[in-house]
């Protein structure tokens, strides 16, 4: 292609697989040292973090802001912080826990859990069908068991997922650098953490016979828990918001580093989860259900 002066890349890494947005911030690097603008949209952070040195922020079409990134995040604290996210990460890990584990590795597994441990009991008890399938020679806790089990695997594969994602990404692009042993201890505590949240779920599908109540409770516990953690992560007043919501027990930081109370935290959620799925499955035991 020519050589020109300016740049203008929309969205230029959509569609492109990890070591090809690599080779993409290189260029952009390569460019950039040969005093070219660039001017790029993006909503990746990652990508906007590496390659750009201003951010501008547009709305119906007027530029509203034009920033670095850390200024962005020393002009909206409380929205950086609510949400778990920080600046000036040292290590690769640090920077996954501070785009990835405040937000997008909660709250997407979270619907998950719900949509899918609301879905196991309750739904066939609404419409009539679990009724039928007690009554044939199955054992209730036996389904019981089985539907806790798909749960459980479900939970099981997207953690896995998740984590044979961040390894080929992280490899691709910063080969050697990512703390392998302290990424699956973090993803460990995550598993925890979705598997006491599939747990109240569960729970709350076992008690309740109708669907609209099994995810009012199923959902709404572990949505208000959220929020109260976002509004202790904002701090002053609202930190003592901590001490009511579970999401406290999983502290990324503290896992990768080490600490104990951050490791007894895991296994706290864990054996939350164990009680509540028992419970679910003698509440499920002794329950009427309707024909």
């Amino acid at each position: 292609m020519h050589d020109p002066d300016i740049l203008i890349l929309d969205e230029p890494t959509s569609g492109l697989d990890p070591l090809m947005q690599n080779r993409f911030v290189s260029l952009v690097a390569e460019e950039k040292e040969r005093g070219k603008t660039i001017l790029m949209s993006s909503h990746i952070f990652e990508e906007v973090e590496r390659t750009c040195d201003r951010i501008g922020i547009i709305q119906k079409g007027r530029m509203i802001a034009m920033k670095t990134l850390d200024n962005f995040a020393e002009a909206m604290p409380e929205l950086m912080a609510a949400v778990g996210m920080t600046i000036n990460s040292a290590t690769l890990l640090g920077f996954m826990v501070s785009y990835l584990y405040g937000f997008i590795l909660l709250v997407f597994p979270m619907v998950f859990c719900i949509l899918r441990g609301n879905a196991l009991i309750a739904k066939y008890v609404d419409k009539g069908s679990m009724a039928s399938l007690a009554a044939a020679p199955v054992k209730r806790r036996t389904i019981a068991l089985t539907q806790m089990k798909v749960l459980i695997s479900g939970i099981v594969l997207l953690i896995l997922y998740i984590t044979v994602l961040e390894l080929i990404c992280a490899e691709s692009s910063f080969p050697g650098e990512l703390d392998l042993k302290a990424l699956l201890v973090l993803n460990g505590g995550l598993f925890c953490l979705h598997l006491f949240i599939g747990s109240i779920c569960f729970l709350s599908s076992c008690i309740f016979s109708d669907t609209k109540y099994s995810v009012a409770f199923g959902a709404g516990i572990p949505a208000f828990m959220y929020v109260l953690q976002m509004l202790a992560n904002v701090g002053e007043k609202a930190e003592k918001a901590k001490y009511f919501t579970f999401f406290t027990l999983f502290h990324p930081d503290d896992i990768i580093a080490g600490e104990s109370s951050a490791i007894a935290g895991i296994f706290l959620l864990l054996a939350g989860a164990v009680i509540l799925f028992v419970s679910g499955i003698l509440v499920f035991e002794k329950k009427d259900m309707h024909i």
